[in-house]
């Protein structure tokens, strides 16, 4: 293989709306983008997979066999990895989340010729170490997948030290931070803010997230309700799943007519326009790519110092971190940025050039190539 050829790729990730997903796709756009063959694998579209003409999507398909009390998924993914490895001669397989990804990718090889083996990339991105690495029905056979990678990659300092510390894990492993390109608006920060029903004078919050456990969205709305006035601001919240577990907390703590939720927003980029201060409550984060993306948009975000989160926030100089769980301290936090526009402004402008000189797809994206001509390079 010559050095620079672009490469096929297989890229297997979670589908749903989540940290993990979203970097998958925005890298399989990028590296289409720059030539490269991209083959997503999945048992759906991942959520925002590029149109390309070079990205292609293969289902995976899982039957419901009465055999078995849970349908499987490894088995028929790793089928499939195989199969698209084999048809479309793939250099490599990049698995984001370990589980069941890598241990499929494994079993693909496996049953491939020696001569046709893609080589597989694991990426590690939060809850595949600190959640399911813990669990003795899952970390031997976590750490068997990471052992016979070709590669291990993940999003954070605070990520690999913790795959060692859990997983023992003996192979080298590549911090490679998350990144952002944002897109276009298609709207107005005027037109977004009247259509969230923002009023003269109000602040908008923006809180972007999956809503799983570890977000903490108890905490968030704690959070809201210590603030005052309650008519100085609205709480946005950009859901990747259902909020309704949620409403009777929103009309417990009065916060009723301060909490608007939109599920699913594919164009981000015109809620992230339209945010004065981010707000992230997780007890535990590996990056927190939704920081990100606010920084990209020159808004500064107030968050716990949990996990990766102090590797992508430097706090007083992009945004505001306080102690986990010290909801009193946060809701301070807040009220600061909100009574002075000119510091916010200033946490902002220094968050968005962190974002382009630290985190671009321009200076990622060519750390992922260097992974990959390095493995197909080795025997």
């Amino acid at each position: 293989m010559t050095a620079d050829r672009p490469l096929r790729i297989g890229i297997t990730c979670y589908p749903s709306v989540g940290g993990s997903g979203i970097l998958a796709s925005e890298l399989g756009e990028e590296l289409a983008r720059r030539g490269h063959e991209i083959h997503f694998i999945s048992y759906e579209k991942p959520f925002r997979m590029p149109v390309h003409p070079r990205v292609f999507f293969h289902p995976v398909v899982v039957n419901s066999y009465g055999l078995f009390k849970y349908p499987d998924y490894t088995l028929p993914l790793s089928v499939k990895m195989a199969e698209v490895s084999r048809d479309c001669a793939l250099d490599l397989l990049h698995v984001h989340y370990a589980v069941p990804h890598a241990t499929a990718a494994f079993l693909a090889v496996s049953m491939l010729p020696a001569g046709a083996r893609p080589k597989v990339i694991t990426t590690l991105h939060g809850t595949d170490t600190t959640l399911l690495g813990r669990d003795p029905g899952y970390g031997p056979a976590v750490r068997h997948a990471l052992e016979h990678s070709d590669a291990i990659t993940t999003v954070s300092d605070f990520m690999r030290c913790e795959t060692v510390r859990v997983l023992g894990v003996t192979r080298p492993i590549e911090v490679v931070h998350n990144f952002f390109e944002p897109q276009r608006t298609s709207r107005s920060r005027e037109e977004v803010r009247r259509e969230l029903g923002v009023g003269e004078g109000e602040a908008v919050l923006l809180h972007l997230s999956n809503l799983r456990a570890l977000k903490r969205i108890d905490l968030l709305l704690a959070v809201a309700a210590r603030l005052a006035p309650r008519n100085r601001f609205k709480l946005v919240i950009l859901a990747g799943d259902d909020f309704a577990p949620f409403a009777a907390e929103v009309e417990r703590l009065g916060l009723s007519g301060r909490v608007v939720v939109r599920e699913r927003v594919e164009e981000i980029e015109n809620y992230l326009g339209a945010a004065d201060v981010g707000l992230f409550t997780s007890e535990t984060e590996s990056f927190c790519l939704s920081i990100l993306e606010l920084m990209s948009a020159g808004c500064p975000s107030v968050a716990f110092a949990v996990g990766g989160i102090p590797e992508v926030v430097a706090s007083g100089e992009t945004g505001l971190l306080v102690k986990f769980g010290d909801t009193e301290a946060m809701a301070a936090a807040v009220e600061a940025l909100l009574n002075d526009p000119a510091r916010r402004a200033a946490l902002g402008e220094n968050g968005r050039r962190l974002a382009r000189e630290k985190f671009s797809a321009a200076v990622i994206v060519p750390r992922y190539e260097a992974v990959y001509r390095r493995v197909c390079q080795q025997r």
